[in-house]
């Protein structure tokens, strides 16, 4: 006689797991850490290979040392935060520097809180706000591309945010002339963390993730268009601040639009809720480029949209299934 087996939902599953989603955007970074090692050579591998080893090993002694639980390592979560602090370091970073940014980020901004899936703010940007503020000097010294065999003796120069910068705070719009060119901005001839360098690439990975359904087009497409939008409407305004297409592909916007805004455990679960989230950061992003102290905002915007993610969720939390309307009932 057969027994009558009764389970909670789901009963149906879709195939996907924290492995296949980890590893999906690990691989949809290639083409971005390709082209940082073409731009950046020897530095680019240091800095990449320290960060991914040191954010794997403090979680592996913290999971087995401190809160004595099984590894946690081939998830793919820990190898996917150290490339993407990595992404956000410039080349030439001393490693110790990267050893302290990978603990802080592994360490407080994902294990403090109970590791992956419960921490409420992306572990990268942690560990890139932490090393950001402690270490400003060492992390606003851009090398700039094409020395691929230079590491901590690089030459230095000025980034497209800088001159933004620069020419707002001067307020002569003749500054924005020592911009890269639009197709050295896309490509990557342009100096800037390891991450920044190609916007072509970049999305390209962002292309390959929507594809495979690993994350949906709500937030990049948002943020990307509300900066688009805001800067123009600035552009038109007063020509010292930089047009759209400049700003859009300069910094870590696309870095942060298309991998870092997309995370899963930080960012809303709706689709209007990740348009809110997204609109909000691209806002915030152009805010503190413009009017902030730091050329770049995208890290600070992304953080602090983070924190309101469990608002936005209560706010845009989808109707239950069989839910009948109150206006129906009236």
């Amino acid at each position: 006689m057969s027994k009558l087996i009764i389970s909670l939902s789901p009963h149906v599953h879709g195939g996907d797991t924290i492995q296949k989603n980890m590893y999906g955007v690990c691989l949809a970074l290639v083409p971005a850490l390709i082209a940082s090692l073409l731009f950046f050579g020897l530095g680019s591998a240091i800095v990449m290979a320290t960060s991914v080893v040191a954010c794997v090993a403090f979680e592996w002694v913290i999971t087995r040392f401190l809160l004595h639980r099984q590894s946690t390592i081939l998830d793919g979560s820990a190898i996917l935060t150290g490339l993407l602090l990595g992404f956000n370091l410039p080349s030439n970073l001393p490693v110790w520097i990267i050893i302290l940014g990978a603990l802080f980020a592994i360490g407080v901004g994902k294990m403090t809180f109970g590791g992956l899936g419960q921490n409420p703010f992306n572990p990268a940007l942690v560990g890139r706000v932490f090393l950001l503020i402690s270490f400003p000097v060492q992390m606003t010294t851009w090398p700039q591309p094409g020395q691929l065999t230079a590491y901590a003796d690089a030459t230095t120069g000025a980034t497209p945010l800088s001159i933004m910068q620069h020419a707002i705070s001067a307020g002569d719009a003749s500054i924005l002339k020592e911009l890269p060119s639009g197709l050295d901005m896309l490509v990557g001839q342009t100096g800037g963390c390891i991450g920044e360098v190609s916007a072509i690439c970049l999305l390209l990975g962002c292309a390959f993730m929507i594809w495979r359904k690993i994350i949906t087009w709500h937030i990049p497409v948002s943020i990307i268009l509300t900066v688009a939008l805001l800067s123009g409407l600035l552009h038109i305004a007063n020509p010292i601040y930089a047009d759209p297409l400049s700003v859009i592909m300069s910094g870590g916007l696309m870095l942060g639009a298309c991998f870092m805004a997309t995370d899963y455990v930080t960012s809303p679960m709706t689709a209007r809720g990740q348009l809110i989230y997204g609109i909000c950061i691209g806002a915030l992003t152009v805010a503190i480029r413009c009017w902030g102290a730091y050329p770049e905002g995208m890290s600070f915007a992304i953080l602090i949209m983070n924190a309101f993610t469990p608002l936005i969720n209560t706010y845009c939390k989808p109707k239950r299934f069989g839910e009948i309307r109150k206006e129906a009932n009236k």
